[in-house]
């Protein structure tokens, strides 16, 4: 698949097929994200893969999908939750690029789990403290994204049977071309 296909495959994904993800396919998102580029090449992230389904049900409540939609329709219902989480954390002193280090991560993780058909949901609407006791995540450890993991059952639209739509802008509309 070329890169553009991907972008537009690659989507928000809230509804899952209840099947494990392979772990080689976990292991090369980690892998693939901890080689990624990072702003004065800090390192300041650290991750936390949440795979089996004791530990993703523990945490499920802790994740508020699409808080913009109603919560019946946003938030998985039971059988429809992700099969893992991967927690993206910081470490250490905070720069005003530590952001753009978390984007880039989540950004890599994101379309590496799609071409293997894995879907996923970024989430930043989380009880980020609760995870981190619950899994007991190291006190120096700063949760501040997750990534929830998935084989999607839904496509990435919004209608009458809960399929999830979200328009793009036009490109004309966003770009200044000179």
């Amino acid at each position: 698949m070329d890169f553009h296909t991907l972008c537009i495959g690659c989507r928000t994904y809230r509804r899952f097929k209840q099947k494990q993800i392979p772990e080689e396919i976990l292991d090369e998102l980690l892998e693939n994200a901890r080689i990624a580029n990072s702003a004065m090449n800090g390192q300041p992230l650290r991750y936390v893969l949440v795979k089996t389904p004791e530990a993703v049900r523990k945490i499920q409540s802790c994740f508020h999908f699409a808080a913009a939609l109603p919560k019946d329709l946003g938030q998985p219902k039971e059988g429809e939750q992700p099969a893992a989480f991967i927690i993206l954390c910081t470490e250490g002193r905070e720069t005003p690029w530590t952001g753009i280090d978390i984007g880039i991560a989540v950004r890599t993780m994101n379309l590496n789990a799609y071409i293997h058909g894995v879907g996923s949901c970024i989430i930043g609407n989380a009880e980020f403290e609760k995870v981190k006791e619950i899994l007991s995540i190291p006190e120096t450890w700063n949760p501040k994204l997750a990534l929830a993991l998935g084989y999607p059952s839904h496509k990435s639209y919004l209608d009458e049977e809960r399929q999830y739509y979200v328009p793009k802008r036009k490109r004309k509309d966003i770009s200044i071309i000179r």
